[in-house]
């Protein structure tokens, strides 16, 4: 999740269209600091290592929930879209058809957390529908899932790619260049997913993803989160960066994350 998460705060400062589409930027200054998106990533990895073992879905769904909502309103002023706000404050919080990006970037544990693609597909669908149950909000959150977990286990960018593209029929045949010249800020997972995907494809290294991502402009912390979290699976994440991810998270947030690696090394 380190990869979520730093993109999250890298992108932070250049949201709505706020960047130059340049790679050349620095990596943290005052203003970089964690979103909603980190916020909701660590919510739902909370949730998932909190399951009892042969949870129902069901139980799942409640954990996802009930999980988002203390989080969400512990803290109120990350960044949520009007209608998740909303939802955060429900008593009987109900999916609202949305297609939001926020469905991707809050599913990068279930790529780390399972062990086959199918269950990964199976609990990222899960994770999305209990806000974005829209089908290219269910879609966004899987195809994510999905690359993360193929790139975490040896898949090559090409076999990457070619999954993505058959499974999910996004359309990853642009370049970043010719993306980054009419991009804008879109909060839509169709239309930053193949983004994220294709700044992921393109980058040489987990910081030049970054860069790549957050040179796109646009909804760029959410896109970075994105391409950030597959990156992480392929690359790995510097230890100089980890360190300064958990420097800027809360200490209920930090436990998360230690929780979240300590399972995966155990």
């Amino acid at each position: 999740m380190y990869g979520a998460i730093l993109s999250d705060i890298i992108g932070s400062p250049y949201e709505f269209d706020q960047g130059y589409k340049t790679k050349d930027f620095p990596l943290f200054s005052r203003n970089s600091e964690f979103t909603d998106d980190s916020v909701m990533t660590l919510a739902v990895a909370d949730a998932f290592l909190s399951l009892p073992p042969e949870a129902s879905e069901v139980e799942i769904r409640r954990f996802l929930v009930r999980s988002m909502q203390t989080y969400g309103r512990k803290y109120p002023y990350a960044g949520y879209g009007g209608m998740f706000r909303r939802w955060l404050k429900d008593t009987n919080p109900q999916p609202y058809g949305s297609y939001g990006n926020g469905s991707a970037m809050r599913v990068s544990s279930v790529g780390w957390l399972f062990d086959d693609l199918q269950t990964v597909r199976h609990m990222a669908r899960l994770s999305a529908e209990v806000t974005h149950n829209h089908p290219e909000g269910i879609k966004g959150a899987e195809a994510t899932a999905s690359a993360i977990y193929l790139a975490r286990t040896g898949s090559s960018k090409a076999e990457i790619k070619n999954y993505i593209e058959e499974r999910f029929h996004y359309d990853l045949s642009r370049t970043c260049d010719e993306i980054r010249p009419t991009y804008r800020h879109v909060e839509s997972c169709q239309e930053t997913v193949p983004e994220a995907i294709t700044a992921f494809l393109e980058g040489e290294s987990f910081e030049d993803v970054i860069r790549t991502a957050v040179s796109l402009g646009g909804d760029c912390d959410t896109l970075t989160c994105i391409a950030g979290s597959i990156a992480e699976g392929f690359y790995g994440v510097p230890e100089e960066l980890k360190k300064q991810c958990r420097e800027r998270l809360p200490e209920d947030l930090r436990k998360v994350l230690r929780r979240f690696e300590e399972t995966l090394h155990s």
